[in-house]
C-alpha cells in the first residue's frame, strides 16, 4: 500500500490503544507495554500484531512524522488523486497539490516525494531511522560471563523479521539496556539508521544471587561447626573450591567475604559473599538425641531478653585454592 494512503486508512493511535492527544511519554509507554506482550520471542507472542505496533510507533513515535500524520488525518477521508501528487475529495473532485499546502506540503514532500518518483522541492531531506526496542531473556550465567546471541526485530523492507546479533557484556544487570548503534529502522533520503535498544531479562540462578558486582551464596553448616568453628569448602561461580574459615560462635546468617570471586566487569571485579545457614537435623540417632537433651538441660539461655542485634559488615574470609594451599 502506498504510505500516504495507509496514513488515511490506518489509525495508529488505536493500534497502540491510546488517544490522539496522548503525550510522547504515553505513546512510548504504550508501545513498550504492547511490544513486550506481543514480541514473537515471548510465550504469548503475535508476530502480526507486533508488526502493527511497530509500524504505528514508527510514525507517531516520531514528532515530525506525527505532525504530518495528524494533519493528513485532519484533512479527512480524501481519496488520493489519480496522479498521486495531490489529494482529491468528494464528488466534485477538487484537488489539493502538495505545493499548495505550504509548510505541510514541505513535510509531505520530504517524507514521500512528489508522487511521480521525484523528491519534494529542494530534494529529499535526509531523515534518521526510528529507534527500535526489544527484550531479551538470558541465563544468569550468560549475564555474569557474557555471551553472543540474536534477537528478532521487524524488517520494514520485507515486512517480516530480521535477526540481529547481540553481544552481551559480562556483568550485565537484570533490566540492563544494551544499545546497538545503527541496527534500528533504516533511514530515508540518505539519513542514518536508527538504533536498537535491547532490554535484558536475567533468569534467576538456583545457587547464586547478585548484589551489584558481588555474587551471593548460602552454605549450610552444622550446629557444632557454628559453636566450635570449622573450615568449610565452598564452590565459587566457576566451580573452584575455596576454604571458608568459620570462627567459633558464628550465628546463623553471618556473612563472610571472599575477595575477587565475584562478577568481573570493565569497572572491576566484585567479591563472593557467603552467608552461613545452620542446619537443624530432623532425624536423630539415639546418641545424638541423648547428647542434645544433655545440652538442653545444662543450657542457661538468655537470647530472648530483647537485646538489640548488631549489624556487622561482612568479614574477610581466609580461603585456599583448589590445590588447598593457604592464601
Amino acid at each position: 500500500m502506498d504510505p500516504r494512503r495507509e496514513w488515511f486508512e490506518t489509525d495508529y493511535y488505536a493500534a497502540l490503544g491510546i488517544s490522539s492527544d496522548a503525550s510522547d511519554k504515553d505513546i512510548t509507554k504504550a508501545y513498550r507495554k504492547l511490544a513486550r506482550k506481543h514480541h514473537p520471542d515471548s510465550s504469548a507472542g503475535d508476530e502480526e500484531r507486533f508488526k502493527q505496533i511497530s509500524a504505528a510507533y514508527d510514525v507517531i513515535g516520531d514528532s515530525d512524522k506525527r505532525a504530518a500524520y495528524d494533519e493528513a488525518r485532519r484533512l479527512g477521508p480524501a481519496g488520493l488523486g489519480p496522479q498521486m501528487g495531490g489529494f482529491a475529495s468528494g464528488p466534485g473532485g477538487f484537488s489539493i497539490r502538495i505545493e499548495d499546502l505550504g509548510d505541510l506540503g514541505g513535510i509531505f514532500g520530504n517524507l514521500f516525494g512528489d508522487g511521480r518518483g521525484r523528491a519534494g522541492r529542494g530534494g529529499s531531506m535526509p531523515m534518521r531511522g526510528h529507534d527500535l526496542e526489544t527484550r531479551l531473556g538470558i541465563s544468569f550465567r550468560d549475564a555474569v560471563s557474557g555471551a553472543v546471541t540474536e534477537v528478532a526485530v521487524p524488517d520494514a523492507s520485507t515486512g517480516g523479521m530480521r535477526h540481529v546479533k547481540v553481544r552481551i557484556p559480562a556483568g550485565v544487570d537484570d533490566g540492563g539496556r544494551i544499545r546497538l548503534a545503527g541496527k534500528g529502522s533504516a533511514g530515508s533520503g540518505g539519513g542514518p539508521n536508527g538504533d536498537l535498544f535491547v532490554l535484558v531479562d536475567v533468569a534467576p540462578d538456583a545457587d547464586f544471587g547478585r548484589d551489584g558486582r558481588n555474587l551471593t551464596v548460602s552454605v549450610p553448616i552444622t550446629f557444632p561447626e557454628a559453636v566450635f568453628g570449622a573450615d568449610v569448602k565452598v564452590l565459587d561461580f566457576d566451580g573452584n573450591a575455596v576454604t571458608l574459615r568459620i570462627p567459633p560462635g558464628t550465628p546463623a546468617g553471618k556473612t563472610f567475604r571472599v575477595r575477587g570471586r565475584g562478577v568481573t566487569t570493565r569497572r572491576g571485579t566484585g567479591d563472593l559473599l557467603v552467608s552461613v545457614d545452620i542446619v537443624v537435623p530432623t532425624k536423630l540417632s539415639s546418641a545424638e538425641q541423648a547428647a542434645i537433651e544433655a545440652l538442653r538441660d545444662v543450657t542457661d539461655f538468655e537470647g530472648r531478653s530483647g537485646r538489640r542485634q548488631r549489624e556487622a559488615d561482612p568479614e574477610p574470609a581466609t580461603f585456599a585454592d583448589t590445590a588447598g594451599a593457604q592464601r
